[in-house]
């Protein structure tokens, strides 16, 4: 069942085949840094794919593992690590410190999405997977799902777009 969900996902979302390409040549953190945009653009495609094949599973408050249930931050820096080998900060305040800030309609997939839902700028977060579709862990309604963006209640509290690139992580660890 996941499978078909995951399969209609990405043809709803435009992708016209799903395949997976030969792993990118980028095999730890130190190399990630010095990736080039095909390298970074093949693994942001396994961030997306591998967000998808999450959907469903419950919401845990503080949870950061499939076994456990996700929250927002623990469910995003789960899909990048597991797909890019990138370590996250934990909560969406600290990941929204990272990369560049992208509007609303420039955004793309693999994309971080950030909104206020608790009355904070930045507390929420989710992955852009485009064509105006987010996947996120929701508190309410069934956990890891892919929601519209343009839905009003998103609208009103979208608090920006940040585009995550491998070096923007190394300068975080760097800093430490």
């Amino acid at each position: 069942m996941r499978i078909l969900v995951i399969f209609s996902l990405l043809l709803a979302l435009g992708f016209s085949s799903v395949s997976r390409a030969a792993e990118p040549s980028i095999d730890s953190k130190s190399t990630l840094a010095n990736a080039d945009q095909s390298d970074w653009s093949s693994l942001l495609q396994e961030v997306i794919i591998s967000a998808l094949s999450l959907t469903g599973t419950k919401y845990t408050y503080g949870g950061n593992s499939p076994e456990s249930g996700f929250d927002c931050s623990g469910f995003v820096r789960y899909v990048f690590n597991q797909a890019t080998n990138l370590t996250l900060p934990h909560g969406a305040r600290a990941i929204s410190q990272l990369g560049q800030n992208i509007p609303l309609d420039q955004l793309q997939p693999g994309d971080l999405v950030f909104f206020n839902t608790l009355k904070s700028t930045f507390s929420h977060v989710g992955i852009y997977l485009g064509n105006n579709r987010f996947i996120h862990a929701a508190t309410l309604g069934g956990g890891i799902q892919v929601v519209n963006i343009n839905d009003d209640y998103w609208t009103k509290h979208f608090t920006g777009g940040r585009r995550i690139e491998p070096q923007d992580v190394a300068k975080e660890e760097k800093a430490k």
